[in-house]
């Protein structure tokens, strides 16, 4: 069949290099898990390289152009495509509480709420890369004390090891985006269990950089410190301040406050 032809509501770039769809193939490590899952396959530019791999590989794909196509090339993926939206399906009706790999290149427009439901199924999701508009894709990896760092970076940090691979440029997509693109890595930590309440962890680094020109001490009023704890002069730094340890550090403060 003819190829498909790019959605822009559905932020659809297709990657036209070869080589490219083969090294972000070749940036997973595929130990740990049997499975991945690509989101979003399009043509299967990546697709290709990842059934070439000891691997079941399985993708997830809303447009039905797309599917057709994957149906119509790729045999190998007979009953490995899951025509949902990623960010709606329960995903465990396929893998069923098993580890899985995710990869992608990412549409750029979901591509944050990409990382927060991964992040939200993080017990099963030992390796996570692919591709993101750039300034995402450096925001994630980002460490403390620059202007981009913020909820992102910190929420994925706590759990993975982030690793900013690689730019790709626009002249490589068709249609191609006005913004160059990056490529990353997430390798889960062994311990990825916070020493603190996790659903508390995650209230304070977002109401944090929700006013993340003010101090702590301002930025979680609504938590209601006590004077006591408010005293503290890590409430003195601003959240761009605080590297993960910190926030984690933080967390367990405001825990022993409220017993």
């Amino acid at each position: 069949m003819d190829k498909v032809k790019a959605k822009k509501h559905l932020g659809q770039h297709f990657l036209t290099d070869e080589n490219i769809a083969k090294k972000i193939a070749d940036t997973l490590h595929f130990e740990g898990y049997e499975d991945v899952l690509e989101i979003g396959p399009g043509m299967g530019v990546l697709t290709k390289y990842l059934l070439e791999k000891p691997i079941n590989t399985y993708v997830i794909e809303i447009d039905t152009e797309s599917v057709d196509y994957l149906n119509a090339n790729y045999p190998k993926l007979h009953n490995h495509i899951i025509s949902k939206d990623f960010l709606k399906y329960n995903i465990n009706e396929v893998f069923e509480g098993k580890q899985f790999a995710i990869i992608g290149n990412f549409p750029y427009n979901i591509s944050s709420q990409i990382v927060f439901r991964a992040l939200e199924l993080r017990n099963q999701i030992p390796e996570f890369s692919g591709m993101f508009q750039k300034e995402v894709a450096e925001r994630i990896c980002e460490k403390k004390g620059s202007k981009t760092y913020g909820i992102l970076s910190v929420l994925v940090q706590a759990f993975y090891d982030a690793e900013y691979l690689f730019t790709v440029h626009e002249n490589v997509f068709n249609p191609p985006p006005k913004v160059k693109s990056g490529v990353l890595r997430l390798k889960r930590k062994e311990n990825f269990t916070l020493p603190c309440s996790e659903k508390l962890f995650f209230n304070v680094v977002k109401t944090g950089f929700q006013q993340r020109r003010k101090t702590l001490r301002n930025s979680l009023k609504s938590l209601n410190l006590s004077d006591n704890l408010r005293e503290d002069t890590i409430f003195d730094l601003r959240p761009e301040q605080l590297d993960v340890q910190q926030f984690i550090a933080i967390t367990q403060k405001i825990e022993a406050d409220a017993v």
